[in-house]
């Protein structure tokens, strides 16, 4: 590599980095009201749907209108993933204390062939009997995984099959706005604090 070549690339390197501490320092920023998840800047009407719920009720977000929805995705046969996701949700409403009657969390099912609506009631009641199974026709469900940027790939054959899917929460506001997209990972009390800023606004 020649001299000039070499300090081509060290400016390259260096703008690329400047680049990325300046998107750092703006997404920071833009955090409204100190959220700990991705926020999203500014944010939008959350992606209507119509599911079949655990309930035996359909399930839509005009539903839980004036609640904050903690909207995932995953299936109940999850060896790992969705169990610590569903009961870090169902820790983070404890946290809330009274205020965990103004939030749903809505569990959207990426394997409609093994989970029906009661199966889902069943499974869900394990980590909290609040939380709602969403489930329904495959093309439907594809569609709301489209809506929300999720992907879900079925791996292996056989009846032991599992799903590798997007694993994080959306957070939606009162008024129906998605503000924000938690990655897997957090913590309860990280959702408690978010979900507690979102019902004081």
């Amino acid at each position: 590599m020649t001299v000039g070549s070499r300090r081509w690339l060290l400016a390259v390197v260096a703008a690329v980095l400047a680049a990325l501490v300046v998107a750092l320092f703006m997404t920071r920023a833009a955090q409204p009201q100190g959220l700990k998840a991705g926020v999203l800047d500014p944010p939008h009407a959350a992606p209507e749907f119509l599911l079949s719920g655990s309930d035996g009720s359909d399930v839509t977000l005009d539903r839980y209108r004036g609640k904050v929805v903690l909207l995932t995705f995953g299936f109940t046969h999850c060896a790992a993933v969705c169990p610590t996701t569903l009961a870090t949700l169902a820790q983070a409403r404890k946290e809330l204390g009274a205020k965990a009657d103004s939030v749903q969390v809505i569990y959207v099912t990426v394997d409609p062939e093994r989970d029906s609506a009661a199966h889902m009631h069943d499974y869900l009641a394990a980590f909290d009997p609040s939380i709602i199974g969403a489930t329904g026709a495959p093309d439907t469900l594809a569609t709301v995984r489209a809506d929300y940027g999720v992907t879900a790939v079925k791996e292996g054959t056989g009846p032991d099959y599992a799903v590798a899917h997007t694993s994080s929460i959306f957070l939606i506001d009162p008024a129906g706005m998605l503000r924000a997209v938690m990655p897997f990972g957090h913590d309860a009390a990280d959702f408690a604090h978010d979900v507690g800023l979102l019902i004081a606004q």
